[in-house]
């Protein structure tokens, strides 16, 4: 299929649905028809959408973990686990390794070794070897609402398996879940594969069926500026909705400084919803999500807890419909269940102390607020001119020009020439603009920032400070200051 912003035809889907069913065998176990009736009897508390409709009504800020392993029962366990033991609000299955790249064969092999072993020898948990019925099963034992949380770039079978599973929500876009992922996979590529995903959630609306879409919003997870992630959430946020979705939820990942996370969150809410309706998608549902930090974390486990708190605490300050948590063991490597538990615990203790507190507006506020803005609306409008008015187009053309530029991603298919440095308080600023399209006063007022950190600590604007940045965090500080002799 040609590569265009429009919604798929009934006729294009079903046509590409026969070659998507016919990758691995348990393709074959979806029947869209049964699928629908299924997914009408999810109990309400069960379903993605309601529950982050009903805590955005509220005010309130939902936790989800990350989560899985490699067979069903162990899966169940350790879901109902950090469903009853950690206090959970809503409930992941982060895919493997291999699944995220459709290698179903490996999957199947690390089922096996993981049987014999008795312990999860894939990284996640392989939806698409467990088909249909597996994952129903992994459903009906738990109380609360299903994702599934990955990185594919091209997630149409694993799509289809777990919401006719009835599991109401699904993360991803052809973007976040390429750039930051994969190497050599075309934008134009990954983003006719999610167009699928979404065109299969917008059949599912048509029939009565609501689901939750969220693009991923940290990216690469290393100083990734506000506006350069926000202006992909709203481009996925746009690109799902042409397809007929319904209920998105757009995120962010912390970056630190605590006015500029709230304001990245309260930025990101307004411009989706102010995007989609000057497109015409006036009956879209938006919602956000906040991941706590995502780059190095301190290996000491107190020092994660607060870590792990801070995020908590932006996410409630900042008004996030939820909140994506981590956990005390992320320097050492996949947690186990019970640090996976102590991580929303603590999590949950900072949200129930902040319940229906929400920064108050301030000067600093609401300029930081205006420059995320503006500085995600220079690079939306030039993909719109880039596509002339077609944004898919547009993305990948601007992708090829660095019109978006995500920090450290390892795809080909990435500019790579820009460059981001905190300033002297922490927030994340563009200390390489590349290609960006940004007015002359927005990158002054980024390199002024620079400038301020690098007096403060008697050196030059460079690429030393974003090195020192990127391992401040794990040293239990944000800003990274050059070591005094």
């Amino acid at each position: 299929m040609e590569l265009k912003n429009k919604k798929w035809t009934e006729e294009e889907f079903f046509k590409q649905r026969e070659l998507v069913l016919n990758q691995w065998p348990t393709g074959k176990e979806v029947d869209l028809k049964e699928a629908v009736d299924y997914l009408k009897k999810v109990p309400e508390h069960k379903s993605f959408a309601k529950k982050l409709r009903k805590a955005k009504e509220e005010g309130v800020t939902l936790a989800q973990p990350r989560a899985g392993v490699a067979l069903i029962d162990s899966h169940i366990r350790l879901l109902t686990y950090l469903q009853d033991e950690g206090g959970a609000d809503l409930l992941p299955s982060t895919i493997d390794s291999y699944t995220r790249q459709n290698r179903y064969d490996e999957c199947e092999i690390g089922i096996k070794e993981s049987i014999s072993a008795g312990r999860s020898l894939l990284n996640g948990f392989p939806g698409v070897n467990h088909g249909v019925s597996g994952c129903r099963r992994v459903l009906e034992a738990v109380d609360l609402p299903l994702e599934a949380r990955h990185g594919t770039p091209d997630a149409r079978l694993l799509s289809e398996i777990i919401h006719a599973a009835g599991w109401t929500s699904n993360e991803g876009g052809g973007i976040s879940y390429n750039i930051p992922y994969a190497k050599s996979i075309s934008i134009e590529r990954s983003i006719l594969d999610w167009q699928y995903c979404d065109r299969l959630v917008g059949f599912y609306e048509e029939q009565g069926v609501s689901i939750n879409r969220e693009p991923f919003g940290p990216l690469t997870g290393t100083l990734v500026p506000p506006s350069t992630s926000n202006a992909v959430a709203i481009v996925e946020a746009l690109l799902a909705a042409e397809q007929g979705v319904k209920n998105i939820t757009v995120g962010y990942g912390q970056c630190g400084n605590l006015i500029q996370d709230v304001a990245a969150i309260r930025a990101l809410e307004e411009q989706t919803d102010e995007y989609l309706k000057a497109q015409g998608y006036k009956d879209v549902y938006i919602t956000t999500v906040f991941h706590e930090w995502m780059g190095g974390f301190p290996a000491d486990e107190s020092k994660a807890f607060g870590v792990i708190s801070t995020g908590a605490a932006a996410a409630a300050l900042a008004g996030a419909t939820k909140v994506i948590v981590k956990t005390p063991h992320e320097a050492i490597g996949v947690p186990t269940k019970e640090a996976n538990a102590a991580g929303i615990k603590a999590t949950k203790v900072t949200l129930n102390l902040l319940k229906g507190q929400k920064m108050q507006m301030s000067k600093e506020l609401e300029t930081e607020i205006a420059i995320i803005k503006a500085e995600t609306k220079c690079m939306i409008d030039k993909l719109f001119e880039l596509g002339k008015g077609d944004l898919a187009i547009g993305t990948v053309k601007g992708f090829e020009m660095g019109i978006i530029d995500v920090p450290f991603a390892p795809s080909k298919y990435n500019y790579g020439k820009m460059l981001p440095a905190r300033d002297n308080n922490g927030a994340v600023r563009y200390l390489k603009i590349g290609n960006i399209p940004f007015t002359k006063e927005l990158i002054d007022f980024n390199m002024a920032k620079l400038e301020e950190r690098a007096k403060f600590e008697g050196r030059t604007v460079g690429f030393q400070m974003t090195v020192d940045d990127i391992f401040a965090v794990s040293k239990g500080v944000l800003v990274g200051r050059p070591e005094k002799k």
